[in-house]
């Protein structure tokens, strides 16, 4: 599948509609979206607009579906912006293999670091018109975390494309089997190399998305890594961080179950760290911010409620755009527990500011 098959015409329309002359009223039309749903909102139902604070524009093998689809399935799932990024490994296709694997965890086969990630995104990006690009915040992430030139690299690659990278990540650490499968040294938040990229994220000013799980599926001891990730934190603090799927992964959820002790960590360190900030991804909707009925559960609606500029939410989807909107609209029950202005953080707003974009 080509990456750059969305030619100028498919990028600048939209279903049979000229893009460039709906931008023309873009400003018009988010003021009406805005006030209508406040008003819904007055009336007891809300509908939400989205920034999606987690996106990948590739999978594992460095494939997509191209920006045009993407394109759509934001505008289907009312997404006003997005934080895409790419994949920083790419999966190996070995010559013993029966067949091309389909995911990273397909075979035993490793994955490597693969810095021409950032590239595809930025040559598939700076094709896109100008209204389409401020519709993204491309963030670096074709880098090894365990490498001492990492740091280096990035400020290259800024410097090939200036003015266009809006932060660093996601950075994969502590991972479940991707770590296990990954060639070379095992990273961890805390790697010397990695602290020479926090240092230049806040020379730049750019916000930095970590993977860091809090402990491992297999020994499941309390807060196992957790020493790792807050001392990078701790060590930073003029660096933003945002705590990729807040600790926890789909791998985790399924050995540990529910850890109930993540919540009050979590509180602890948003109260310590204020450079600190939490992505509900993927695995953190269920079982935490939801219980086994769909509901809202109640501490961690306070715990949010507490700290509403510091959440945000994304799809994590990898090259494929189809659910985007879907994935997204399965936070209504939580957002609808919280306070208007809260839930309007968390599903469009905070993103926005940390990444110096004006709220509407």
């Amino acid at each position: 599948m080509s990456l750059f098959t969305d030619s100028p015409a498919h990028l600048v329309r939209t279903r049979g509609f000229s893009r460039s002359l709906m931008m023309g009223t873009l400003a018009i039309a988010t003021s009406l979206m805005i006030n209508m749903a406040h008003a819904a909102e007055e009336g007891g139902s809300r509908r939400y607009h989205y920034s999606d604070a987690h996106l990948h524009f590739v999978d594992f093998f460095q494939q997509s579906d191209g920006l045009g689809k993407l394109l759509d399935a934001m505008d289907a799932g009312h997404v006003d912006h997005a934080l895409i990024t790419g994949i920083g490994v790419a999966k190996k296709w070995q010559q013993d293999a029966p067949k091309k694997p389909r995911y990273y965890m397909g075979d035993d086969a490793p994955v490597y670091w693969y810095s021409g990630t950032d590239y595809i995104l930025a040559e598939a990006l700076t094709r896109a018109p100008k209204p389409v690009q401020a519709r993204f915040s491309p963030f670096i992430t074709g880098f090894n975390p365990t490498d001492l030139n990492a740091a280096d690299e990035i400020r290259q690659l800024m410097a090939i494309y200036p003015g266009f990278w809006k932060g660093i990540g996601e950075v994969f650490t502590r991972h479940d089997d991707l770590t296990r499968l990954t060639e070379g040294e095992t990273p961890r938040a805390n790697h010397p190399a990695l602290m020479k990229v926090y240092a230049l994220a806040a020379e730049k000013g750019l916000p930095v998305m970590i993977h860091s799980n809090v402990t491992s599926k297999r020994e499941g001891h309390e807060g196992l890594y957790l020493e790792e990730f807050e001392s990078a934190v701790r060590a930073n603090p003029k660096t933003t961080f945002i705590w990729a799927h807040a600790g926890t992964s789909a791998e985790l959820n399924r050995r540990l179950g529910r850890m109930t002790w993540l919540r009050g960590e979590i509180e602890r360190m948003l109260e310590t760290y204020p450079n600190l900030n939490i992505d509900l991804s993927w695995s953190v909707l269920e079982p935490y911010l939801l219980d086994e009925k769909g509901q809202p559960r109640p501490r961690w609606v306070t715990l949010v409620e507490r700290f509403p500029e510091r959440f945000v939410l994304g799809s994590d989807v990898v090259g494929r755009f189809g659910s985007v909107g879907e994935i997204l609209a399965s936070y209504t029950p939580f957002l609808d527990a919280l306070e208007p202005t809260t839930a309007r953080n968390v599903a469009r707003d905070n993103f926005l500011r940390w990444v110096n974009l004006p709220v509407e």
